[in-house]
């Protein structure tokens, strides 16, 4: 597994149940994530954990892209208040960009892209999207990051973190994303 996010980690454990999904190698240590998509990104931390394990690795990266902001904060969705930033901090940052933009201005996207990469160099890339708008408030504790003021459209008056894990799971970019992993896997 290519993530440090341990909140990730065990989100995509659940959604790959059937795998066996390893934890990044100790001594890999931070992968930079210094590219200009969500691809690129998934791509660096496929790669080094493939490196470093010596065996076929799965990684994600995954942007919330927020119309009113052009798409921000996109592919720096972890760190836009900052490289140290928490949860909390980004949420709060995304909500003050957004003060004063009304309800039906207010509509985004989480897109995940998935690499599944070999030590011979082959690699599945894949992609899992969800639309939605960006609420006023925080609601619901389950989930994390953006997930308490994210609305997604196939669930009204929902928050992701006002929806179960499996029910999340059923419509979130993570598990679209997954799931066409697991299709293109099976194919």
């Amino acid at each position: 597994m290519g993530s440090a996010n341990p909140d990730k980690v065990a989100e995509m454990a659940e959604l790959l149940d059937g795998f066996d999904v390893l934890p990044r190698p100790v001594g890999l240590g931070e992968v930079v994530e210094d590219a200009d998509t969500l691809e690129g990104n998934a791509r660096l931390k496929a790669r080094a954990v493939c490196a470093a394990a010596g065996q076929a690795a799965v990684a994600d990266d995954t942007g919330l892209e927020v119309d009113a902001l052009g798409g921000a904060p996109g592919v720096r969705s972890a760190r836009y208040a900052g490289d140290d930033a928490t949860y909390d901090d980004n949420v709060d940052r995304l909500l003050d960009a957004l003060e004063g933009v009304p309800a039906d201005e207010r509509t985004a996207r989480f897109r995940t892209v998935v690499i599944l990469a070999w030590p011979d160099g082959r690699e599945v890339v894949v992609e899992g999207a969800v639309e939605g708008r960006i609420g006023f408030e925080r609601r619901g504790t389950n989930g994390f990051g953006y997930d308490p003021v994210f609305c997604p459209d196939e669930a009204p008056g929902e928050t992701f973190a006002t929806m179960s894990s499996e029910a999340k799971h059923a419509i979130s970019h993570r598990g679209r994303s997954l799931r066409a992993l697991r299709a293109a896997l099976d194919a």
